[in-house]
């Protein structure tokens, strides 16, 4: 039986070929990609075991990526290595089709155990995500509640509503445009939202901003 293959996705050359020599010895790399158009286009061809792919890629992101990847390639598993710390994003990668969850700050030797805990059939979250899941979920236990406004939502959907674009609000939080962008969209697709009409309508509705 071969070395697993690992297919390698990120918009940094540097970043993908520090990943590539770490992984070598052990995996073998069929691939390296950097963007979400070209990682759909290269997985189906390469058929790896495992997809290592960031969430903020150009051309499409990682998040629809790793729907699109688990609906073509059941069996492939795919693990997030990013920057991004928002839990609500490693929850629903989570939930969706990731095998686990790092941050592009943890350890090197955790993006290994990741794999392998990957191929195992199990998951893996980087201990600070993992932490950060485990609060919200001791506040706030019920399984219904993703029809409800997280904390987070909650202050991108105020700074939105108050007319700050998606980049303003992202300095705000200290995250990225992509960031906000995803949970604007989540926002809209779970309360039946269509404009931002719409979305300044439900922010007062929820008493997130004022009428007045």
């Amino acid at each position: 039986m071969g070395r697993p293959a690992v297919l390698l996705a990120d918009d940094h050359t540097l970043v993908l070929e520090a990943f590539k020599r770490l992984l070598e010895p052990e995996f073998d790399i069929v691939g390296t990609v950097s963007d979400g158009l070209a990682l759909l286009s290269a997985a189906p061809t390469s058929r790896p075991d495992v997809i290592v792919l960031d969430i903020g890629m150009p051309e499409l992101n990682g998040m629809e990526a790793g729907l699109e990847l688990k609906r073509l390639l059941p069996g492939t598993k795919l693990i997030v290595l990013t920057m991004c710390e928002d839990p609500d994003i490693a929850r629903e990668a989570l939930r969706h089709w990731a095998s686990g969850y790092l941050l592009k700050k943890s350890a090197a030797s955790e993006l290994i155990k990741a794999i392998r805990e990957a191929l195992r059939g199990r998951s893996y979250v980087t201990p600070k995500v993992a932490q950060r899941l485990q609060d919200e979920f001791v506040r706030d236990p019920r399984t219904d509640r993703q029809k409800e406004l997280t904390s987070r939502q909650r202050e991108v959907l105020q700074l939105l509503a108050e007319g700050r674009t998606m980049k303003e609000t992202a300095n705000e939080l200290h995250v990225t445009p992509r960031t906000i962008a995803f949970h604007k969209y989540r926002i809209m697709e779970d309360f039946g939202l269509k404009n931002n009409s719409d979305l300044v309508k439900f922010a007062i509705r929820e008493r997130v901003i004022s009428a007045v």
